[in-house]
């Protein structure tokens, strides 16, 4: 029977509370881990893993030093672990057997607050998705760093509260431990999300005021599984929650996660940086608080035409104000992120230093104050009202604080001379002390003869006076007591040391205690003012995102856009924000964009290369920017105010769930198709590709017939099947446009110009010859284009085409390949050109590589001259 020693089984009593997590064991200077959690930790780590024990007994153990703990407790967050931090609780001089320990935090991916694990201008939420009774769905987030939490309401789609969840870029998300077998399922085919179980909904008497502006029950029920999560975890005061706020869906232009992907709106598609995406060009901000507000408003663009007219006249006040714009901006630049201060400080980790911090960026609020009084901007105009309130606190820290404060509170050095007289006379008896110290080893080397004579120190033996080996005899006899022998010297003591050594030890003692103590009321008096502090954040964070889209408008001369009533769209020379920043300057080539009512969709041909997807992009960003409240890259822009934008742009496989890059497509697609209203946005790029030529086209035709007919919305559809252009004698709402090209000796020039009107080709050839494809290659695939092309006109001149079927209910075009089952041949041709013709007419180019095209026409070939 295997033994378990009384510290291993109150390890394992500890362990089976917190069977997901990392359990860190604190023993001595070490956290220790233990069986499969050391086995896995080694792994992970890349830690040597030892043992404890001998033979079958030997148990798996590793473990890491606890002042170098936090790098190895981060590398596992950021991998989407759990570490249940495990304390002694109990002085191990007053213990009675094993030293009582217990987890004293839960660290998660959603809510780690390290500095090393948050970036500094990126949020770093906790999501919970919650089934109600009536099977309706909600979702609630939290950022503990800055104590901010929102909740919604999704509907009954669970499809809804993942993508809700999934806009926030939560790292984490709680659910009931009940949840549906498929809801689970779906939630981890999100890799990035750690998954968490909560049942207990039972905190709303402790944590009332969180609560105080969510008006219905059901919001309630749904941030307390989130809340009751983040006490369990965290094990302690969570006074920096701000009030909870209820905010509606429908209240932002919806941008499902392909779509934020495809417009890279805060990273880039490839690399997943933000250098390359609009939020990047855009980033003027001169705050971590600010940057994270501007973050939050690009992937939560507004629909309420009044909230976006008073951010344009904040906006458009900074940009005719230069020099005023300017004095603020130097005056933010000193300003710290006081959301996160504040949360320190009611959380109970702020440092000295970071109160240093808080105190500068209080200096700063008279000056910026005054600048504000010389703008009109309605709604700065309540800004900074409590002006006294933090004119006290900045008083309280002045007068206390010293200005260099340490990071660390065992360091000392935190609390002003003249601040406190009880520190004062500490301080005055340990340097007095310590200068008396200086004093007798002076005296003593003059009595002695002895000139290396020194007075050290150290914890085991306190003050004493050493002498080399070589000087002892020289040391008048009796005159100290030998204390300790080492190798090279002999070290003593005297009565007056001992006392004097007292004196001193208990007023350094006092004086950390004491200043300590003092720090803590300190703080404490701040936290009276962590609301006030975190209302100040949002307003220095909406300040700070004003400036940056005057700025950057003035330099990268955007226009104001006005927003059209009856849902038309004029841009005036439009540019894409961040591919106009890449390019030499002058060289990009602005576009026109126009629709209305009688042009809602845009059928976009023209060659690879020339920009297609660009213009689609440029016409989305266009609309966020101007949504969230900053001017535009045009020079004249009048928008819609639209309610969703879908994409559907570039191909994907998704491996993991066994789905084609078709088949993403068709679900991508669908979704669009299926939630898309009149005042959306869609721009969908090469649409049916994905499958056979006659296929792909089909789709396409009946996808642009039902968004012509059916939903109505803004359309942008980009296509190679130029066969598609026909529908534009149909559709009385299409307008064929293409981007223009020439060919000039031998080689084709992409003017990026759009113009009206179906392009005639897409010069793919021409792509490959610009991408390095052996000319060999291209030069085939010119004969066989030719060849194909004339193969074609014969084929179409040869087939009898019956007219085109209509719908009864509608007058819609179903198909522009109607061919007959049984298409006419010449008389003259033979058994094996039919079946020629045939294989000529089903072949599926856009799909094949030239090899196989060659292939093909060789296999013809020998068929004709058999």
């Amino acid at each position: 029977m295997t033994q378990v020693t009384p510290m291993m089984k109150q390890y394992l009593e500890i362990k089976a509370d917190y069977q997901d997590a990392f359990l860190f064991f604190r023993l001595g200077d070490f956290y220790e881990l233990f069986h499969e959690d050391a086995l896995k930790a080694s792994r992970e780590l890349e830690i040597t893993l030892t043992g404890r024990g001998q033979g079958e007994q030997r148990i798996p153990m590793c473990g890491v030093p606890h002042h170098s703990a936090e790098q190895y407790i981060t590398r596992l967050i950021e991998k989407g672990f759990k570490v249940a931090i495990c304390e002694q609780v109990e002085d191990p001089e007053m213990a009675k057997g094993v030293v009582k320990r217990e987890v004293v935090k839960l660290l998660t991916p959603g809510t780690m607050m390290s500095e090393s694990f948050i970036e500094e201008k990126e949020n770093n939420y906790l999501s919970t998705i919650h089934q109600n009774e009536d099977g309706t769905f909600g979702v609630a987030f939290a950022d503990l760093s800055t104590g901010e939490g929102r909740v919604t309401l999704t509907g009954d789609e669970f499809e809804e509260a993942v993508q809700e969840v999934l806009a926030t870029k939560s790292k984490e998300v709680i659910v009931a431990s009940t949840i549906d077998a498929s809801l689970l399922e779906r939630l981890e085919k999100e890799k990035q999300l750690t998954i968490s179980f909560e049942d207990e909904l039972d905190n709303k008497v402790e944590y009332s005021w969180v609560y105080k502006e969510l008006k219905q029950p059901k919001l309630e029920t749904v941030y307390a599984r989130l809340l009751q999560y983040l006490v369990k975890t965290q094990k302690r005061s969570l006074a920096h929650l701000q009030p909870a706020t209820y905010y509606a869906s429908t209240s932002y232009l919806k941008m499902d996660q392909h779509t934020k992907r495809n417009l890279e709106l805060t990273e880039t598609l490839r690399e997943k940086k933000k250098q390359g995406s609009l939020l990047a060009i855009i980033d003027q901000t001169v705050t971590a608080m600010g940057g994270r507000m501007l973050r939050q408003w690009i992937e939560r663009p507004l629909v309420s035409k009044q909230q976006i007219m008073e951010r344009q006249e904040a906006v458009e006040s900074f940009l005719t104000h230069y020099f005023e714009r300017e004095e603020l901006r130097d005056e933010l630049k000193a300003i710290y992120d006081l959301e996160r201060l504040a949360a320190r400080v009611a959380y109970g980790s702020v440092t000295p230093r970071e109160l240093v911090q808080l105190r500068k960026s209080l200096q700063r609020l008279p000056a910026i104050h005054s600048i504000l009084g010389k703008l009109n901007i309605s709604s700065a105009r309540n800004w900074f009202e409590n002006l006294d309130h933090f004119t006290r606190i900045a008083e309280v820290l002045d007068n206390s604080l010293i200005e260099e404060a340490p990071i660390s509170l065992k360091e000392g050095g935190i609390i002003q001379t003249g601040y406190h007289e009880d520190l004062d006379r500490y301080r005055e008896a340990s340097t007095n002390g310590k200068q008396w110290i200086a004093e007798l080893e002076a005296k003593e080397r003059e009595v002695t003869g002895i000139r290396t004579l020194k007075i050290g120190y150290n914890r085991v033996f306190g003050y004493y006076l050493e002498v080399t080996r070589a000087n002892a005899a020289a040391v008048p006899e009796g005159r100290y007591e030998r204390k300790q022998t080492l190798t090279n010297a002999e070290r003593y003591v005297t009565p007056e040391l001992k006392e004097k050594e007292a004196l001193i030890l208990e007023a350094n003692e006092q004086t950390e205690k004491l200043e300590y103590e003092l720090f803590c009321e300190i703080r404490d008096q701040i936290k009276e003012y962590v609301p006030d502090l975190q209302q100040l954040a949002n307003q220095v964070s909406e300040l700070d995102v004003y400036t940056s889209f005057a700025t950057v408008s003035e330099q990268r001369r955007y226009q104001k856009p006005i927003f059209s009533e009856e849902r038309r769209i004029q841009l005036e020379n439009n540019r894409h924000p961040v591919v106009e920043t890449v390019i030499p300057r002058g060289e990009y080539v602005p576009n026109d964009v126009t629709m209305g009512d009688d042009r809602q969709m845009l059928l976009l041909t023209g060659p690879n290369m020339g920009g297609k997807s660009t213009y689609m992009r440029q016409l989305a960003l266009t609309a966020v920017l101007a949504q969230i409240g900053c001017f535009v890259p045009a020079d004249e822009a009048e928008l819609p105010i639209f309610d969703q934008i879908f994409t559907r742009i570039g191909a994907a496989d998704d491996l993991a769930s066994g789905q084609s890059t078709f088949m993403v497509e068709m679900l991508e697609t669908k979704h669009a198709l299926t939630k898309a209203t009149q005042d959306s946005l869609l721009l969908l790029d090469e649409i049916g590709r994905g499958t056979s030529t006659y296929d792909g086209m089909a789709l396409a035709q009946a996808i642009m017939e039902y968004i012509h007919e059916r939903i109505q919305a803004k359309t942008m559809f980009s296509t190679h099947y130029h066969e598609l252009t026909q529908m534009e004698q149909t559709l009385s709402q299409l307008q064929n446009i293409h981007v223009s090209a020439v060919e000039q000796d031998g080689h084709v020039v992409f003017l990026h110009k759009v113009i009206d009107g179906a392009a005639d080709r897409s010069y793919g050839i021409y792509v490959a010859e610009l991408a390095g494809l052996p000319g060999s290659v291209t030069q085939r695939a010119e004969e066989l284009l030719k060849e194909l092309e004339g193969a074609g006109q014969q084929t179409a001149a040869t087939v009898e085409r019956p007219p085109q079927k209509v719908n009864e209910e509608s007058d819609l075009q179903l198909s522009l390949f109607a061919y007959e089952d049984k298409p006419k041949a010449k008389p003259t041709a033979s058994k094996h050109e039919k079946q020629v013709l045939e294989a000529i007419s089903q072949a599926d180019l856009m799909h094949m590589t030239p090899f196989e095209a060659m292939q093909m026409i060789n296999d013809w070939k020998k068929q004709l001259r058999s």
